[in-house]
């Protein structure tokens, strides 16, 4: 049940910090304006809040682990959002950095 909750508070960091510079990327380089670049950076500081929820008392470990979500979950939002294709090296590489994420975060510690 640990491992679940921990894997969707990771989930819902990305949603928050990839969404919130994706709504700045939409503000400042599409031109769409400051409630664009305000509501990403309210989810950005969202972000910052939910990584405290993580068990796991170790903030460099939490944000190492959430680096390889970081990965995976953007090409997953590109893929989504700007309907991006990714190629097997990105998919690989995506691979590469969840199977970290289960490393640092999932491994039995004494």
């Amino acid at each position: 049940m640990m491992i679940l909750r921990s894997i969707l508070l990771f989930a819902l960091a990305a949603l928050a910090e990839i969404g919130g510079a994706w709504l700045i990327w939409q503000g400042v380089r599409e031109h769409r304006g400051l409630w664009w670049v305000g509501a990403g950076i309210a989810a950005l500081g969202a972000y910052g809040f939910v990584a405290t929820l993580q068990a796991d008392a170790n903030f460099g470990r939490i944000l190492a682990a959430y680096g390889g979500v970081f990965v995976a979950g953007s090409l997953g939002w590109a893929m989504v959002v700007d309907r991006f294709r990714p190629d097997r090296y990105d998919v690989a590489g995506a691979a590469i950095c969840l199977i970290g994420v289960a490393v640092i975060m999932y491994a039995p510690r004494p």
